[in-house]
C-alpha cells in the first residue's frame, strides 16, 4: 500500500520514502512494458486503435486530472480505506492515460512494415559492414575483411544497444517529468490554495 501511495500519489501527498529510493529498475521495467505495448500493436495489431489513436481526447483527461490531482489528493489521509481506493484509482487512471498519451504519439510514426525494417536491417548491416571493410583494405590486405566484419560488427551492435537505451528510457522520461511537472504543481497549490483556504 505504500509504494502504490508514493508511486500514484507522490511525495507532496504521501508520508512514504518512495521519493527517497532509487526506483530505476521499476523505470527501466515500466519501458519495457511500453515498448511491448507498441510491439503487440505494431506486428499484430492488436489493441491498434486504443494505443495509436484518440490523442486529443486523452490529452484533455489527462490534463483534467493533473489539475485536479491536489484537490482529489489534499485528504487522502483523513479518508477510510473505502475512501482511499477510489484516490488511488483516479491517480492509477491517470498514469495509464499518460502512457496512452505516448502510445498515441509514437505508434502512427512507425510507418514501415516488418518487412520493410527486415529489409532495411538488413541493408544497413551489409552498408556498414562493407564500408568498415574498405578502411582497410589499402593496410591490412588480405586480413580486411574480417577487420571490417569485426569492427563493423561492434559498430552495429553499438547501434543497436544505443537504440534500445533510448527507446527504454524516452517512457521513462516522459513519466519522470510528468511527475516533476506534477509535483511542482502540488505544491503550489497546497501552497496557496490548500493551505490558505481550505485547510488540510
Amino acid at each position: 500500500m505504500d509504494y502504490l501511495e508514493g508511486l500514484f500519489l507522490g511525495v507532496q501527498w504521501s508520508d512514504t520514502d518512495f521519493q527517497n529510493r532509487r526506483h530505476i529498475s521499476s523505470l527501466v521495467l515500466y519501458g519495457f512494458f511500453v515498448n511491448a505495448l507498441l510491439a503487440l500493436a505494431y506486428f499484430t495489431g492488436r489493441f491498434a486503435s486504443e494505443l495509436g489513436g484518440g490523442l486529443t481526447a486523452k490529452i484533455i483527461i489527462f490534463v483534467i486530472l493533473f489539475f485536479a490531482c491536489p484537490f482529489i489528493c489534499f485528504r487522502y489521509y483523513r479518508f477510510p480505506i473505502w475512501g482511499k481506493i477510489p484516490v488511488l484509482v483516479v491517480q492509477a487512471i491517470k498514469q495509464v492515460v499518460l502512457t496512452l498519451i505516448y502510445t498515441a504519439i509514437v505508434l502512427p510514426r512507425l510507418t514501415l512494415s516488418s518487412s520493410e525494417i527486415l529489409e532495411r536491417a538488413m541493408d544497413y548491416l551489409n552498408t556498414t559492414l562493407e564500408t568498415h571493410t574498405a578502411k582497410y583494405v589499402d593496410t591490412a590486405g588480405t586480413f580486411a575483411t574480417i577487420l571490417g566484419v569485426m569492427s563493423g560488427g561492434i559498430y552495429v551492435v553499438f547501434i543497436i544497444v544505443v537504440t534500445v537505451f533510448i527507446a527504454i528510457a524516452l517512457p521513462a522520461l516522459v513519466f519522470v517529468g510528468a511527475r516533476i511537472l506534477q509535483l511542482a504543481y502540488d505544491k503550489a497549490i497546497d501552497r496557496f490554495v490548500v493551505t490558505t483556504f481550505l485547510g488540510k
